[in-house]
């Protein structure tokens, strides 16, 4: 067995997994497997899993996927057969009963959230995440029907300006984003998008810290006090703890990667450049 670090960026695919007639990451990846004939099946590769799900136009870092490998197939290796958008960077040997689902510790999310400190207070935000951080029953914050209960740990720091400028220079002093770490043993569907999205509604003052303990009640609640999820693009899997396993990063597919995401991340830039633009321009 064999364990892969895999990073993509989310927003060309409709998700992790697979899915009929639509591009799904785990497509690219059994896509790669096949073209290296290290499945041949149309199902699955053996002993394949993937350490979580997650949704259209979310991306990673530190997806983990695990699969019987033969000793030649290496980050580099698979990476060749690759999409650029999909990025294998490290890897570790693994147990025969190695389970990249179940085997995992802890997972870490990362939310990119649009705060402007003139629109969020910092310190209702801060107040909402202690609030939902611990053991709890999240069944109003999911469409999950079962197995609701977790116990993440929610956190955020404001980014620097620095960074920010870097993006887009006509900002100055603090950041406009919120950088949000979630982080749990495993999460149900759309949970941490809705957790970002309520404490993000208390923090602009739109809802009370109140109503965390309404949606935390066992009482459903009603549609029109429901929690939207934020959305997806903002998202990251951005670790994967397994305590046993040692990962080794391949330096030339990490380099590989880097040069490739850097390219996108320009090319972003050139875009919300070209956005300032048209948007000075209607003004």
């Amino acid at each position: 067995m064999r364990a892969f670090r895999v990073a993509y960026d989310g927003t060309p695919y409709y998700g992790f997994q697979r899915q009929p007639d639509v591009p799904t990451v785990e497509d690219a990846i059994f896509d790669a497997l096949r073209a290296l004939e290290v499945f041949a099946d149309d199902h699955r590769p053996a002993g394949y899993a993937a350490a979580g799900r997650t949704d259209a136009g979310v991306s990673a870092l530190a997806q983990t996927v695990a699969v019987e490998a033969p000793d030649w197939l290496t980050p580099r290796a698979l990476n060749s057969q690759l999409p650029e958008t999909v990025r294998a960077w490290a890897h570790a040997d693994a147990p025969e009963d190695f389970h990249a689902t179940h085997h995992a510790d802890s997972r870490t999310y990362t939310y990119h959230l649009h705060a402007p400190p003139d629109t969020v207070d910092d310190e209702r935000f801060d107040a909402a995440l202690t609030a939902l951080s611990g053991p709890h029953d999240f069944h109003n914050l999911t469409p999950d029907d079962e197995h609701t209960e977790r116990a993440p740990t929610l956190e955020a720091v404001r980014e620097s300006g620095n960074e920010n400028r870097d993006v887009d220079r006509e900002s100055e002093g603090e950041s406009d984003y919120l950088l949000v770490t979630v982080r749990a043993g495993g999460f149900c569907r759309e949970l941490v998008r809705r957790l970002v999205s309520l404490a993000h509604a208390i923090g602009t003052g739109d809802a009370s810290l109140e109503k965390i303990d309404r949606v935390l009640a066992p009482a459903p609640l009603p549609g029109h006090e429901g929690v939207p999820p934020a959305p997806p693009e903002p998202l990251v899997l951005a670790d994967v703890a397994y305590p046993d396993l040692a990962f080794e990063r391949d330096a030339e597919a990490a380099a590989s990667a880097r040069e490739i995401f850097d390219r996108r991340r320009t090319e972003q830039r050139t875009a919300a450049r070209i956005s300032r633009q048209l948007r000075d321009g209607v003004g």
